[in-house]
C-alpha cells in the first residue's frame, strides 16, 4: 500500500459544528497514513506539538513532539506512530478500519494552534460468491421465491450490491422482485455482505442468467466486482407432448430403435407409450424401462405400426396426448432356394430359383461361394453343361436397394454324380524309421465316398464339405511299411479310386541315394502310374570334365599366342606345324577329355573344322600336342 492521499474534500464532525471542517485523508487498510500537523501551506513551527486521537468526541493523547523529536504514548498506537523527517508529519502504519476517526494536532509555538484530520479507511471486498437455488422455483408460486444468494467478504466500508438478470439490473418491485441484504462486522473491523435475491419467475426465465455486482470505493476512485453467472431451475407445466424416433431415416430389421416421448414442461411429466393393435385397432400400452423411452433391439417387422405418447403431470394431474406416429421397419424374409439340395449328372443342365418377401422392391444376385464371383442377376440361375468343377456352394442374395444394408442370403450346395475324385494318384513322404506319423487322404464325390486304408492303424474322418471327406491314419513307420507304402481307397456306388503314398527315409535324401519317386503331375483320374526316370549319375562328372577341358583349351590358346608373338610359330592355313617348346617343356603333353553326356548334349562339342560331332561319336577324344 502507498502513503496517504490528501484530498480537497472536507466533511463535518457530529457534535463539533463550531469547529472548522477537518482535513480529509483517505488510505487503504494495511498501508501507512501520513498526518500533517497543519495545512500544507502553513508556515508555523511544529517542533513542539501534541497529537490526540478523538473517539466519541473524547481526545486521547497518543504522541508528543519536543524540539523536533517524537515520543509515543502508551496505548493502541504506541508501536505504529513515528515522526517523519523531524517535521510536522506523523506516520501511522498498518492502518485498520478501527483507525477511521479524527486525529487532532495542537502546536505549542509560536502560539497555540489546532489542526483536525479526518482519516477515512477503505478495503476492497473479495470476489463475490454466488449460490443459486438448486431446488428450483415454480411459476405457479404466489410470492417471490429465493433465486440466489450473493456474499462479499472483508470489505470496508460496506459495499453496495446490484443484482442482474441477463445483463440488466433488477430493482425492487412489489410482489415481483425483492432484495434483502445484511452485513456482519468481523473482528478485524471489515464487513461481510450477504444479499438474497427473491423473485417471481416465468417460463421464459428457464434459461435466464443471474449474477451480482459489488460496488465499492477506494482512494483511487469507484470500483466494482462481479460474480459468476448462475441459472435456476424453473418448473412449469407441459403444454405439448410429442414423439421422436432414433435413428432418423429408413429403419430395417436388426437396427436398435428408440421411440422417445418429449414434452415442453419442467420437470417432464410421467410418460406412457402405446401401440395400436392391428386386429382391434385399440391402443395398447408398451412396457418401458426408462420414463418415456421404448427401446426396440433388435427391431423386427412386427414392430411396425402406429405409436402415441401420453404425458401425465403429477402435480396438476393434467394429461396430454401426442399425435400418432407411424413406425415402419423394413424387412426381407428368409431366402428360399429351390431345389434345396440340387444334384445333377455331369454334362447336364440345372436351374436354381430364389424366392424372398419384403415390403420394398427386391433385387436378386447369385454368387459362387468359393470365389465370390457374381454369376448373375435375378431370381433364376441357369447352369449348363455341368462338370465336376461346378459342384459346391451357390449363394443367392436378396437385397433392398432403397434401404442400405437390408438383405438376406441363402447358400445351397450343388452335387454332381460321379465316382470318387482324388487330387493325386501317388505321392511321396520323407520319414524316419520307427516314427509315428499321420497319413492323410482326401476324396470327393457324389454320393459321398468312404475311405479305407491298405495298412492297419487308427483312422479318423472329417467332413470337408457336403461331398468331400478327409481321412487321417495314424501309423508306425516299419521296414514293411517302407517297402509297401500305404494305399488309400475311396469308393461310392459309382466307382472307386486310389492314392498310393510312398515312404522314403530322410537318410536317403541326405546321402543323395537315388530312389524311384512319383511325378507330381500323376493325377488320380489318370489310368497309368507315371514315374520319374532314374537321374544319370554322371551329371556331376560331366560338369567337372567340361570345366577342366575349357580351362586346358584356354591355357593352350595362351601358349600358342605367346609363341606366335615371339615369331617362333609359322602362320599357315594348311599343313602340319611343329610346336617348338622350351627343352624343359618338351616332354610328352597329352590332354584327355572324357564325357558321358547324353547325345543331345554332345552336339555342343564341335570338331576342328567347325562342324558338330556326330551324336554317336561319344568315345574318348584326345588332343596330342606331340604331333
Amino acid at each position: 500500500m502507498g502513503p496517504l492521499i490528501v484530498r480537497g474534500v472536507h466533511g463535518g464532525v457530529p457534535g463539533a459544528a463550531e469547529q472548522p471542517e477537518p482535513e480529509l485523508v483517505e488510505v487503504e487498510v494495511g498501508s501507512t497514513a501520513l498526518l500533517k500537523c497543519g495545512p500544507s501551506h502553513s508556515l508555523g513551527n511544529f517542533s513542539h506539538a501534541d497529537w490526540f486521537s478523538v473517539h466519541k468526541e473524547k481526545p486521547t493523547l497518543i504522541f508528543r513532539v519536543r524540539q523536533g523529536r517524537g515520543e509515543s504514548e502508551p496505548g493502541e498506537y504506541q508501536h505504529r506512530l513515528s515522526l517523519q523527517d523531524k517535521g510536522p508529519t506523523l506516520a501511522l502504519t498498518d492502518v485498520t478500519p478501527h483507525d477511521e476517526r479524527i486525529f487532532l494536532c495542537q502546536g505549542k509555538r509560536p502560539r497555540s494552534q489546532e489542526h483536525r484530520i479526518q482519516l477515512r479507511v477503505y478495503k476492497a471486498p473479495e470476489e463475490p460468491s454466488i449460490q443459486a437455488n438448486g431446488l428450483g422455483i415454480s411459476v405457479n408460486s404466489r410470492e417471490p421465491e429465493e433465486v440466489a444468494t450473493c456474499v462479499g467478504r472483508n470489505g470496508y466500508p460496506v459495499p453496495q450490491v446490484i443484482w442482474y438478470k441477463n445483463g440488466r439490473p433488477l430493482k425492487e418491485q412489489k410482489n415481483q422482485v425483492h432484495i434483502q441484504s445484511s452485513q456482519i462486522v468481523e473482528s478485524s473491523g471489515l464487513y461481510t455482505l450477504r444479499s438474497v435475491l427473491k423473485a417471481q419467475l416465468l417460463k421464459e426465465d428457464k434459461d435466464a442468467h443471474f449474477y451480482c455486482e459489488l460496488s465499492y470505493r477506494l482512494p483511487s476512485g469507484n470500483h466494482m466486482k462481479e460474480s459468476r453467472e448462475v441459472t435456476v431451475p424453473v418448473f412449469y407445466p407441459a403444454e405439448k407432448v410429442w414423439l421422436e424416433v432414433e435413428p432418423v431415416g429408413a429403419l430395417k430389421e436388426g437396427d436398435r430403435v428408440e421411440i422417445r416421448c418429449l414434452a415442453d414442461g419442467n420437470p417432464p411429466p410421467h410418460f406412457s407409450i402405446s401401440k395400436q393393435n392391428r386386429s382391434t385397432r385399440e391402443m395398447v400400452e408398451e412396457t418401458t424401462v426408462d420414463n418415456g423411452v421404448l427401446v426396440l433391439a433388435p427391431a423386427q417387422k412386427e414392430h411396425s405400426g402406429l405409436y402415441e405418447c401420453q404425458g401425465l403431470d403429477l402435480e396438476t394431474t393434467a394429461s396430454l396426448l401426442s399425435d400418432q406416429q407411424e413406425l415402419l421397419v423394413n424387412y426381407v424374409s428368409d431366402v428360399l432356394v429351390s431345389p434345396a439340395a440340387p444334384e445333377s449328372q455331369e454334362g447336364s443342365n440345372l436351374t436354381l430359383t430364389c424366392e424372398a418377401e419384403s415390403n420394398q422392391a427386391l433385387e436378386f444376385q447369385w454368387l459362387r461361394e468359393k470365389t465370390g464371383r457374381v454369376l448373375g442377376q435375378g431370381p433364376v440361375l441357369d447352369l449348363h453343361n455341368l462338370n465336376r468343377e461346378a459342384e459346391g456352394g451357390y449363394r443367392c442374395v436378396a437385397s433392398v436397394p432403397s434401404v442400405p444394408g437390408l438383405n438376406s442370403t441363402q447358400l445351397v450346395n450343388v452335387a454332381i454324380f460321379g465316382p470318387p475324385w482324388m487330387a493325386l494318384k501317388e505321392r511321396k513322404m520323407w520319414v524316419q524309421e520307427n516314427m509315428v506319423l499321420n497319413l492323410s487322404c482326401e476324396a470327393s464325390g457324389h454320393p459321398r465316398p468312404t475311405i479305407s486304408w491298405s495298412v492297419g492303424g487308427k483312422a479318423s474322418e472329417q467332413d470337408q464339405g457336403p461331398q468331400s471327406v478327409l481321412s487321417i491314419l495314424n501309423v508306425l513307420v516299419t521296414p514293411e511299411l517302407l517297402e509297401t507304402g500305404a494305399e488309400c481307397v475311396a469308393s461310392n456306388s459309382l466307382g472307386r479310386n486310389t492314392t498310393i503314398i510312398f515312404l522314403e527315409l530322410e537318410s536317403n535324401r541326405t546321402t543323395g541315394l537315388t530312389t524311384t519317386t512319383v511325378s507330381p503331375h500323376a493325377r488320380a483320374n489318370s489310368t497309368s502310374t507315371e514315374k520319374k526316370l532314374p537321374e544319370p549319375k554322371s551329371k556331376g562328372v560331366v560338369i567337372v570334365a567340361v570345366t577342366v577341358c575349357l580351362l586346358v583349351l584356354a591355357l593352350l590358346g595362351a601358349v600358342l599366342y605367346f609363341f606366335y608373338k615371339k615369331g617362333k610359330l609359322p602362320c599357315g592355313r594348311s599343313g602340319k606345324q611343329e610346336i617348338t617348346l622350351p627343352p624343359s617343356r618338351k616332354s610328352d603333353f597329352v590332354v584327355e577329355v572324357k564325357s558321358d553326356k547324353l547325345p543331345e548334349e554332345m552336339g555342343l562339342l564341335q570338331g576342328s573344322n567347325g562342324d558338330k560331332r556326330a551324336p554317336g561319336d561319344q568315345g574318348e577324344k584326345y588332343i596330342d600336342l606331340r604331333h
